[in-house]
Order: C-alpha cells, then sequence, then structure tokens
C-alpha cells in the first residue's frame, strides 16, 4: 500500500481501497474520543483529513498509519475545540426558562388602575404620572415629547407628587 502511496498523481480508485482499509481507524479515532453527537460530521471530517493526508504522504519520513492516524485525530480535535467555542458563544436556555418568562409586553401597571390615583391632578400632572409610571418615560424625554423646558415636567412632577402623597395619607 505504502509504495502506491509515493507518487505525485493519485486515483480516485486507489483512495476507495484506502477508506477501506482505514476507516475503522476513523471510528476507532471518534470512539477514543468520545464522539457521540454529530457522528456523520466527524466522520466526514476523518475521510477528509484520511484524503489529505494520502495526498501529502511522504513514504521516506514514516508510516502511512501513524502519518494518518495523527492528520485524522488532529482534524478532529480542532473541530471539537471549534464546535466547543461556538457551543459556549451560543448558550440556549432550558426550556425550564422560557416558562417562567414574564410577558413584557403586559404593562404589570395597567393605565385604568393609573388613571384611579390622578384625580384631582391637573392635566399636565396627569400627563406627567401616565408618561413616567406607564410608559417609563424619563423627565428629559417627557420634556421633549411635548415640547417643554425640562424645569416645567420638573414641577409637573413636584406638584403631582406632593397631591398624591396628601391623597394616600
Amino acid at each position: 500500500m505504502e509504495g502506491a502511496l509515493t507518487g505525485k498523481v493519485f486515483w480516485v480508485e486507489n483512495f476507495h481501497e484506502v477508506v477501506e482499509q482505514y476507516e475503522p481507524m476513523i471510528y476507532h479515532i471518534m470512539n477514543s474520543l468520545s464522539i457521540y453527537k454529530d457522528r456523520d460530521e466527524y466522520y466526514q471530517i476523518g475521510l477528509i483529513a484520511l484524503w489529505e493526508s494520502w495526498r501529502k504522504f511522504d513514504s521516506k519520513k514514516g508510516s502511512f498509519l501513524s502519518f494518518s492516524y495523527t492528520s485524522i485525530k488532529g482534524r478532529i480535535l480542532i473541530e471539537l475545540a471549534k464546535a466547543r467555542k461556538r457551543d459556549e458563544r451560543n448558550s440556549y436556555p432550558k426550556e425550564e426558562f422560557w416558562e417562567f418568562l414574564i410577558d413584557e409586553s403586559e404593562d404589570p401597571l395597567e393605565l385604568a388602575t393609573l388613571l384611579t390615583y390622578c384625580h384631582g391632578l391637573t392635566a399636565t400632572q396627569k400627563k406627567w404620572v401616565i408618561l413616567t409610571f406607564y410608559y417609563g418615560l424619563t423627565m428629559t424625554e417627557i420634556a421633549i415629547k411635548e415640547n417643554v423646558t425640562y424645569s416645567a415636567v420638573k414641577k409637573w412632577r413636584n406638584k403631582a407628587m406632593k397631591e398624591l402623597k396628601r391623597k394616600l395619607k
């Protein structure tokens, strides 16, 4: 077999013989690395490494068995490391996570409930309460949205807070 591997031109028919002879070695390497997921993919990686080692082999440098074994195992180890990095970067939560996830499309404080606290407030004070507690806007965002100064929104807030505190006592 090694004599046929020394030439520069390789024929596909000869590679089929190499695959038949060294296929058990690919499976042995996969088993020794405890590969149980994506076995077909790692088998293909092993075949590619076998093909490349078959094409690059020089009988003057050693035996084909050790050269191909090292090439196949090295290529599979590199792919395992890449897969591990991919899995670390792209971790997906378990199913239990999705069951307990709060639906943020529903506001915990409904507008109708919020408006019950606004009786007795001026229109601008109500606007501040709704934009702050229902829509979650900051005072700066409210000032921009209502086209007023920050100071004006601050006055709405202070007066609304005084009135709300008075009502809650």
